[in-house]
């Protein structure tokens, strides 16, 4: 009787793991690069050429009626050049109720995710300049960060983020919140705010608001981002861009950032982008001049990029 018992507890036992198995999903998506920057003499980054890959891995299941979907970067251009983990993160689809991404790393709030959303064909104008990003306004993110998304059939979409304090990165736990609204064809709209506090007593908040509109073949935008800080300067942005979709391949653009602050010089970037996609190959170029960079007077430069990519 011991034995039929065990046979059929490990009959049991097999048939569960299965049924797991073939209830998961598995994929696997890829892309790898080439890039050139230039023009830039007070760029640090070595030779102009750099190289981009990726790999990322996905199992999707349900688990007591609930989606769960992990997803794991291998990326040979990690940080500390040892480990290839990059981005990876567990996401609960709740249905009706949203989902609930908690990554690793990788994670981003709404700020974060929402620093820089006009329209452009290849980068951002304050890109590849080396020091146009410092007053860049994105909020926080880092590992271990929660974030919450949920979206009405109205076209309503809230996201809210969280990232507990950890010693040696921020001194206080961080929270922000979005809502977007893109119940309009062709419209999006969108509001954020978050307090950010990364040191003691040195706490900003920062916010944003932007508006897309895109007609037929042409997308325009506006961003307007602050930072009010409790000590020190204060910062301001405007972003405005307007691309152009010549075609299903080919797509041109231009677009314009203007950073203020309370005592100095206000930062001018602007950047003239194209690309061209043919299948999984795509191509991307953009000049950029940038004034005043991180708003220190007579700071001017400019860069170019040039990029050729693949998707798998």
């Amino acid at each position: 009787m011991d034995k039929l018992r065990k046979i059929g507890l490990t009959a049991l036992a097999g048939s569960l793991v299965a049924g797991s198995v073939s209830a998961a999903e598995m994929s696997v998506s890829g892309s790898a690069g080439m890039s050139y920057s230039g023009g830039d003499e007070h760029a640090v980054t070595g030779a102009g050429w750099t190289m981009g890959d990726s790999v990322t891995f996905s199992a999707s299941g349900d688990v007591n009626d609930i989606g769960v979907t992990y997803s794991v970067e291998l990326d040979g251009d990690a940080a500390d050049g040892t480990n290839q983990l990059d981005s990876h993160s567990i996401t609960f689809d709740l249905g009706d109720a949203g989902s609930l991404v908690f990554a690793g790393h990788g994670g981003s709030g709404f700020l974060d995710a929402n620093d820089d959303v006009m329209p452009t064909a290849h980068e951002e104008p304050w890109d590849i300049v080396t020091g146009a990003e410092a007053q860049l306004i994105g909020g926080h993110a880092g590992n271990n960060m929660f974030t919450y998304n949920y979206s009405h059939d109205s076209g309503i979409n809230l996201t809210v983020g969280y990232l507990q304090s950890a010693g040696g990165v921020s001194a206080k736990s961080y929270t922000d919140f979005g809502v977007t609204y893109t119940g309009m064809e062709g419209l999006t709209i969108g509001y954020g705010q978050g307090d950010v506090e990364q040191t003691l007593n040195t706490k900003s908040d920062e916010s944003t608001m932007f508006a897309t509109y895109a007609i037929g073949s042409i997308t325009v935008g506006l961003q307007q981002s602050e930072k009010d800080n409790e000590t020190g300067n204060d910062y301001e942005s405007t972003s405005f861009g307007i691309s152009y979709q010549v075609n299903d391949d080919l797509a041109v653009s231009y677009g314009a950032q203007d950073s203020e602050v309370t005592s100095g010089t206000d930062q001018e970037a602007s950047a003239l982008s194209v690309s061209y996609t043919m299948g999984s190959l795509s191509i991307g170029a953009s000049v950029h001049d940038v004034n005043n960079i991180n708003n220190v007077q007579t700071n001017d430069r400019s860069a170019y990029n040039v990029a050729l990519g693949f998707n798998f």
